[in-house]
């Protein structure tokens, strides 16, 4: 039987490791929980055989689009509420699912009930379609029987989160459309227009001025060596995803991110946005601050922000307040800090928190409407530069042999 290592929170939140042995991730969950254990992560041991990892959900293609997920979350609350049974719930969505990836995890969902699995255990089978923040709060509801509440919340938050990717895509589109227009019109002058020039050049038999010097030998050199360009090309972006792929290079990018000019600091209230609608929403539904923490940590998508995360939920763990070990980490604003710190007093951090969210939610919408008004000015600049290097390369030699016909 493969043998599978877990992280967990007990029921007073602290940190618990260890390793047990099961068919799947899915039985490990089932034990976890049945001894009072909310799983962390779970991931089959390195000392294990290879069999689990080709367990019976490798044939799942589980390409679930977060808007499946929202969806999925809406109508599960609207079943639940209206009183329908759970399996039956699933049955007819299962039936109702356009999308095919979506219509086999319900199914196995179903047969992990039918087996005698609750719907958390169930869903940690998926873990990309379902995020240890989102079987967390599951958890939570089965415990508290508010199952359809979480689903709403869950419902809510899926669709701030696609909200949230949206603005930043659609802000970054446009330069990023520039920048690859300015690099397709390069490829072009460099390998069909210099070389005529530079053949016209040549028949003159005349010094040419540096500059010029410098883009015909620059637009040879592409012309000859092309195919190392290209494979050099090729072999940073395949260097760079296996980079970022490692942790030390996930944290290392994820870093960087939050300090590029501009675009860093609203990536950076995005994701304290991320975690703080995140954090409301887990004490809200009655998860201790602890495992919320840790929690959220997992989803924010920056390892650096998941890492500040950890510290302030390891300091939390020794007693500190949270206004205490959010100073420490050295990421909220002093407005933030000061509605933390009431809300920390008075009790009220999950109404508190949402606001910050809420907060941190408007700056970015309108940095993001800034974004283009500030980029352009650059964009443009950049354009006129290359533009005038190039018209002073090609027009230079021309306008010396002018001057000197006019001379004679």
């Amino acid at each position: 039987m493969p043998q599978f290592e877990y992280k967990g929170r007990n029921a007073r939140g602290e940190l618990v490791t260890g390793g047990l042995e099961g068919d799947d991730s899915g039985a490990v969950a089932d034990q976890l929980l049945n001894t009072g254990i909310t799983p962390v992560e779970i991931r089959a041991s390195t000392a294990s055989t290879n069999i689990a990892a080709s367990s019976l959900f490798a044939r799942f293609s589980e390409r679930v689009a977060i808007t499946d997920t929202m969806l999925f979350s809406r109508q599960m609350y609207t079943l639940l509420k209206a009183g329908v049974p759970m399996l039956r719930a699933l049955a007819g969505l299962q039936e109702s699912a356009t999308n095919p990836a979506l219509g086999n995890v319900l199914q196995d969902l179903r047969t992990s009930l039918d087996s005698g699995r609750e719907l958390s255990a169930a869903m940690w089978r998926h873990p990309k379609v379902f995020s240890n923040f989102y079987v967390s709060l599951v958890r939570v509801g089965e415990m508290t029987g508010l199952l359809e509440e979480v689903f709403l919340r869950l419902s809510r938050h899926l669709e701030f989160e696609k909200e949230m990717n949206d603005r930043v895509k659609a802000a970054l589109r446009y330069p990023a459309f520039v920048v690859a227009a300015m690099g397709v019109a390069l490829v072009i002058v460099n390998i069909f227009v210099i070389p005529v020039f530079a053949q016209l050049y040549k028949g003159f038999n005349a010094p040419l001025p540096l500059l010029t010097k410098v883009l015909i030998g620059f637009s040879e050199f592409t012309l000859q060596f092309w195919p190392l360009f290209v494979a050099a090309a090729f072999a940073a972006f395949i260097g760079f995803r296996s980079f970022v792929a490692t942790p030390r290079g996930k944290y290392a990018w994820d870093r960087f991110k939050l300090r590029i000019p501009i675009s860093g600091k609203i990536v950076l209230k995005a994701t304290l946005a991320r975690f703080s609608r995140g954090f409301a929403m887990s004490i809200k539904s009655g998860v201790p601050i602890v495992q919320g923490m840790s929690t959220v940590a997992n989803v924010v998508d920056n390892d650096y922000i998941g890492q500040r995360i950890e510290q302030m939920r390891d300091g939390v763990e020794r007693g500190e307040s949270v206004l205490r070990t959010a100073v420490t980490a050295g990421v909220f604003t002093p407005v933030v800090l000061q509605m933390i710190a009431v809300g920390d007093e008075t009790g009220s951090l999950d109404e508190l928190m949402l606001e910050v969210a809420e907060m941190y939610e408007r700056e970015v919408d309108y940095d993001l409407k800034a974004l283009s008004s500030q980029i352009e000015p650059i964009l443009i600049i950049s354009l006129a530069v290359l533009v005038l290097i190039l018209a002073l390369g090609v027009l230079l030699p021309m306008w010396n042999l002018g001057r000197v016909a006019l001379g004679k």
